[in-house]
């Protein structure tokens, strides 16, 4: 574990370092397509390399080497590679040939551009070409933003390329036994969103937080088979599964919809980092709300963190009344708050014995109008399970403490289990932390389902009801007072005692004057 944290720290750094050489010449944030493109072309490049290395070698042929093969004799091997990996890459196009001496190419540019059109069209017409198809369109190589002439840009694109090329990455990036690859998007974000103060509009989930979600939703659910996140952003949710499921992970499917298309890249690079076969992941592009690309399917887990009140057509689009999704509510979340849309969506993709858990905004526990509306048939309908007060200031951009709604459709009682972590973390900079004690400590919660004063508190369906479907913990969990405990007869004592030494005091200084 030590060495993979040190591993992990190590790679952070280096990219880190590579973003600051470059400030001046990649804007920001921006940097991100960049030096994760590279390092999505390195691991590939490298996938493949030992891939085809370990079947030659297996075959007897001890020293062989793709690498230095020639493209002709590569060819060979193409269609078996795709069928296999999805892709093909020849052995002159590898990121380890053309990042050998990437400052001596004059026409870096036309390389790139070669190889990226090279690897996606390898693709084209197969079981795997959606899934391959754009995934370097945001390594923008001719972009006025990284200089203002060819020779400028490709100084720029040369220094990334060396950089990743001369990481020290042990043998566990090709064999991604540990999570350093696929956790540098969000460390990215992470790092430019401490500095910025802000997101860069994107929504980030820190790993911590992914970890209960994915903890919670596999809990006592063996038989997962298919994992859905309907705003999946870089699919960080997603891939915590990976990490649970261990030998299984193989037989796991993943599903996903994404609005934004440079994430909606990012989370398809993020499975082929994770050494997800293209025909065990479906990621799709698009408005999940208004035009859903897995409709009818049912999925045995859900996470997800949703953008927090965000604006939908809602009951400006007549048609969604009727929506399969919506409907059994009988109303549409506000035009204006889009949340609870979201969990109806997950709702009716959730099978009988899966479970769901979201990281939800507050305001969602407790409004009125049609959002109290939909709490009501959720609550009606016993498919709230656990709600959980999360700490404030876990997320970046965000100060509000939100929470995590779980919802089931196979509940064994008609209670729901509130848990206030709201104190269940540690400082961290000018941001809070879950630690792994305080992550053991939710799940545990979530999964012995018992009272315990200060923290947890089931409540039937039938009192949230009269309460207005109020699902906010705070009116259920009682906060322990911390306040000094002061004994009002020991004080009272305390007092007379003092008056009395005070009178006695006045009276022997009457006499000494009376004396004089």
């Amino acid at each position: 574990m030590a060495s993979s944290n040190t591993e992990r720290e190590e790679l952070h750094k280096t990219i880190w370092n590579i973003a600051e050489d470059l400030r001046g010449a990649v804007d920001g944030w921006e940097f991100k397509a960049y030096v994760l493109g590279a390092i999505f072309y390195r691991y590939i490049s490298e996938n493949l390399t030992n891939y085809i290395n370990k079947l030659q070698r297996d075959a007897g042929i001890e020293d062989f080497d793709y690498s230095t093969m020639a493209d002709d004799e590569a060819e060979q091997a193409r269609t078996m590679m795709v069928e296999e990996k999805g892709f093909f890459i020849l052995p002159s196009q590898l990121f380890k040939n053309v990042a050998a001496a990437p400052e001596k190419d004059v026409n870096l540019n036309e390389t790139l551009n070669k190889v990226f059109r090279a690897i996606e069209a390898s693709a084209a017409g197969k079981e795997s070409e959606e899934q391959v198809k754009g995934l370097f369109s945001d390594f923008i190589i001719d972009s006025s933003r990284i200089g203002n002439s060819v020779e400028m840009r490709n100084k720029c694109i040369a220094a990334v390329l060396t950089a990743v090329r001369d990481m020290q990455l042990s043998k566990k990036f090709a064999d991604n036994s540990i999570d350093t690859v696929g956790d540098t998007y969000e460390f990215l974000m992470q790092m430019y969103a401490s500095k910025a103060g802000k997101s860069g509009g994107e929504f980030f989930t820190p790993q911590e937080v992914s970890e209960v979600l994915a903890r919670i939703a596999s809990y006592n659910n063996p038989h997962v088979r298919k994992v859905y996140d309907p705003a999946c952003g870089s699919g960080s949710l997603l891939m915590k599964f990976v990490k649970y499921a261990g030998d299984k992970a193989k037989d796991i499917e993943f599903y996903g919809q994404e609005i934004n298309p440079t994430t909606y890249n990012l989370c398809r690079i993020n499975m082929f980092l994770h050494d997800v076969n293209y025909a065990k992941f479906d990621i799709q592009l698009g408005n999940t709300l208004t035009t859903p690309h897995h409709l009818g399917q049912r999925f045995d887990t859900i996470v997800s963190n949703p953008p927090y009140s965000t604006k939908w057509e809602g009951k400006g689009n007549a048609i969604l009344i009727n929506d399969v999704r919506y409907s059994p509510a009988g109303v549409l979340a506000p035009a204006s708050k889009a949340d609870l849309a979201f969990t109806m969506h997950m709702l009716y993709h959730l099978n009988e014995t899966g479970t769901c858990a979201i990281v939800e905004f507050p305001g969602v526990l407790y409004r009125g109008g049609t959002e109290k509306k939909i709490r009501e048939y959720l609550i009606r309908n016993n498919f709230v399970d656990t709600v959980i007060q999360l700490p404030s200031n876990l997320f970046f951009g965000v100060g509000i403490a939100t929470c995590i709604i779980v919802i089931k459709k196979n509940k064994k009682d008609n209670n729901i289990l509130f848990v206030d972590a709201s104190e269940l973390c540690y400082k961290d900079g000018d941001k809070n932390k879950l630690g792994e004690e305080n992550q053991d400590a939710i799940v545990n919660a979530y999964a012995e389902r018992k009272e315990k004063q200060y923290f947890t508190k089931l409540v039937s369906n039938d009192e949230i009801l009269e309460n207005d479907a109020n699902l906010s913990v705070s009116s259920y969990v009682e906060k322990e007072d911390k306040r000094e405990v002061i004994d009002i007869v020991a004080l009272n004592k305390e007092i007379e005692e003092l008056n009395s030494d005070v009178a006695e005091r006045a009276l022997k200084l009457n006499e000494m004057i009376k004396g004089l």
